[in-house]
């Protein structure tokens, strides 16, 4: 049957096209969901920071009067300024095996860039580095994350049928928590601390962190990310915008700052449960019982044995220079205490080996892969 494509215009057609994630997805143990009001506010042009130098629509796949597909074609007029391209983005792509649907989805984004001066096509990415990037090529049967994308194995090969080669591959690890700081490490992260005279900061107050520190973190961020595939950088209203969503959320204790003889941040790290479990019990929703499996996540003595490390920055400057080696040395002993077993490292690029050797004392497992596919738009 012919496959409609229609643009998302109003807000019943926006909760749609949000749904059909979770009911393509129902039943699978290793697809995590979106909570359904971060996605909200997500795609809304009024409350969502991007929009400040993102453009998009979003787009809904139809066969028989039925949703088959979604997708986000997204335009990031700042990365294409900053790595001097003319890129649209997909993101948020979701369809059954079926390659005329995959097709259709495709063809629309790409016309909606050319359109918009557009050359390549590029993805699965959001409007920036914050929201999920990169679809999975490896690790199917492994339990996903809050901070990225599950997908079926056919849609890789979708892909490929319709042309798009690899831009660039991130992997993901399992990291084991020791029973104890590694010699080697604890060695480095003492010279390292009595040689730069750096200090840990550690925090009690959501407030107190914000007003220090809360402009320095995601500053940190921009400095130490600019390099990286795609990045770019976040804007004051972002700042503001995800020091009053994420500081107030997160365990204090699985924060940790490390900074210069200026009381200068130079490194941050942040960590947190992991919240998979949880919001597969929760169905994407808070209400009406869906707080409850969050909280309990977060902050019971019953947690999961699994922590996501969602952030690890250090300025350029203090790179390769043992940092992280610190950073951890204070974390492995509250993973102890809070009965972690591993830790979910969360996409990292393959070719990033400033980050991937931070793990070298670590006993590691490399079990997901994910992957930015390219193409150029025909003319």
């Amino acid at each position: 049957m012919a496959i409609t494509i229609k643009k998302v215009s109003t807000m019943k057609e926006l909760k749609r096209f949000i749904r059909f994630n979770y009911r393509l997805y129902k039943g699978n143990p290793y697809s995590v969901p979106d909570l359904y009001d971060d996605m909200l506010n997500t795609f809304n042009k009024k409350k969502n920071a991007a929009f400040e130098f993102c453009e998009a629509e979003y787009f809904l796949a139809y066969q028989d009067n039925k949703i088959v597909g979604r997708v986000a074609a997204i335009i990031n007029h700042k990365a294409n300024e900053a790595w001097n391209k003319k890129n649209v983005r997909f993101g948020w792509i979701d369809f059954i095996d079926d390659w005329e649907v995959s097709d259709a989805l495709i063809h629309t984004v790409e016309e909606w860039g050319k359109e918009r001066g557009m050359t390549h096509i590029q993805g699965p990415l959001g409007f920036t580095d914050f929201d999920a990037e990169g679809m999975l090529v490896e690790g199917f049967d492994q339990l996903s994350t809050m901070a990225t994308i599950y997908n079926y194995p056919y849609y890789p090969q979708h892909m490929e049928r319709m042309g798009f080669e690899k831009e660039a591959d991130w992997v993901e690890y399992q990291i084991y928590i020791p029973d104890a700081i590694p010699d080697k490490h604890k060695r480095i992260s003492d010279l390292i601390q009595r040689k730069y005279n750096l200090k840990i900061k550690k925090y009690t107050s959501a407030k107190k962190i914000a007003r220090d520190y809360g402009q320095a973190i995601f500053e940190l961020m921009n400095e130490a990310y600019k390099p990286l595939f795609g990045y770019s950088a976040l804007s004051q209203r972002q700042i503001d915008q995800y020091v009053k969503m994420y500081l107030p959320i997160v365990d204090l204790r699985m924060v940790t700052l490390i900074t210069d003889a200026d009381d200068q941040l130079i490194c941050v790290g942040i960590s947190m449960p992991s919240l998979s479990e949880a919001l597969q019990k929760a169905h994407g929703r808070l209400l009406p019982f869906g707080w409850y499996y969050l909280l309990k996540a977060l902050f019971m003595k019953r947690r999961a044995k699994m922590l996501d490390l969602l952030l690890v920055a250090v300025k350029p400057e203090y790179q390769n220079k043992g940092v992280n080696a610190l950073l951890f040395s204070d974390l492995i002993p509250v993973y102890q205490k809070l009965g972690f077993i591993f830790a979910e490292s969360n996409p990292e690029l393959e070719m990033n080996g400033k980050v991937q050797a931070q793990w070298e004392y670590f006993e590691t497992k490399q079990h997901k892969r994910r992957r930015a596919f390219v193409k150029e738009i025909n003319n």
